[in-house]
């Protein structure tokens, strides 16, 4: 009987502290995204649980792999830190797990992959996408082809974990994704330097006749720049819209999945209003209400 006991009390000490454990690699997830994703962090939110537990690993390992990439300066750099993703990558899908690196984020990935069967493919895309962090496109082409690894990938496998597979869905999420990582690339480029080459395809430059110089400066009276933000912006604006149609077909239980809809809708209108000026101050603040307005459309279901 004492042994039993004895059993028992340390099978309840070690429940504890794996109970422990899962909550602290939970927050160091939830806090990741919150930190480096704040409008992918309230959509995720809005999710039900279990399934949200497990779309803040994926969203917080596709920030661990973003990091990689926003500190490479130069060169290779980022050649050695990247490797490491590719190799946890490979060591989720063995057989055995036993050679799963100790970290929070790849500890709640594994759960997921675990009970959902996550794609291995879609998790190589994320860390494939970001090799170069110069990125440097020649076609709008190349563009949507980066943001369909970098940015509809992720939407794939929340799909998985609501063990969702449908033609529909990801026809919705591809076209979500482009155009999400097209207004990514849109926000980014108020805070290029003349040091770094502003990514945007050099097709659309020589349309307008606009050089990388003048797109960093993004002067408001600069008519150019004005053409070559508004060229971009209507890409992304019409993979939204695709998106948007796409969504009737969507299952109701994975339509949240879609939240993103609202805060590139916004930013877009936004941008509009603005001019296409990138740099004025209603195009680059906060947008407070997005809680209250991510919250509301998902209640309506209006996306």
């Amino acid at each position: 009987m004492w042994c039993f006991q004895i059993f028992r009390n340390a099978s309840a000490g070690s429940l504890k502290r794996m109970a422990s454990s899962d909550a602290a690699s939970q927050n160091v997830c939830l806090n990741l995204v919150r930190n480096h994703d704040k409008e992918n962090f309230l959509c995720t939110l809005l999710l039900k649980n279990p399934q949200r537990r497990n779309a803040f690993a994926v969203r917080a390992f596709n920030v661990e792999v973003a990091k990689v990439s926003e500190k490479v300066s130069a060169g290779n750099v980022g050649v050695m830190p990247l490797k490491f993703w590719e190799n946890t990558i490979t060591s989720l899908y063995r057989s055995d797990g036993t050679s799963v690196p100790d970290h929070p984020v790849i500890h709640e990935l594994q759960q997921a992959v675990r009970e959902h069967k996550l794609s291995k493919m879609y998790l190589q895309r994320l860390v494939s996408a970001r090799a170069n962090a110069n990125l440097h496109f020649l076609t709008v082409k190349q563009l949507e082809d980066y943001a369909e690894h970098a940015v509809s990938s992720v939407l794939y496998l929340l799909l998985e974990v609501h063990d969702t597979r449908n033609v529909h869905c990801d026809h919705a999420a591809s076209h979500l994704g482009k155009a999400q990582g097209i207004v990514n690339l849109l926000r980014s480029i108020p805070y290029q330097t003349r040091r770094n080459a502003v990514p945007i395809p050099q097709e659309v430059l020589i349309a307008q006749g606009v050089n990388q110089e003048r797109m960093v400066r993004n002067r408001p009276d600069d008519k150019g720049v004005e053409e070559v933000t508004f060229s971009l912006a209507s890409v992304a604006f019409r993979h939204l819209e695709k998106a948007k149609g796409l969504l009737k077909s969507v299952p109701r239980t994975v339509k949240p999945i879609f939240l993103p809809v609202v805060t590139i809708e916004r930013y877009l209108q936004r941008l509009r209003l603005a001019n296409f000026h990138l740099t004025d101050p209603n195009v680059m603040r906060t947008d407070s209400l997005l809680p209250l307005v991510l919250y509301w459309r998902k209640l309506r279901g209006n996306y």
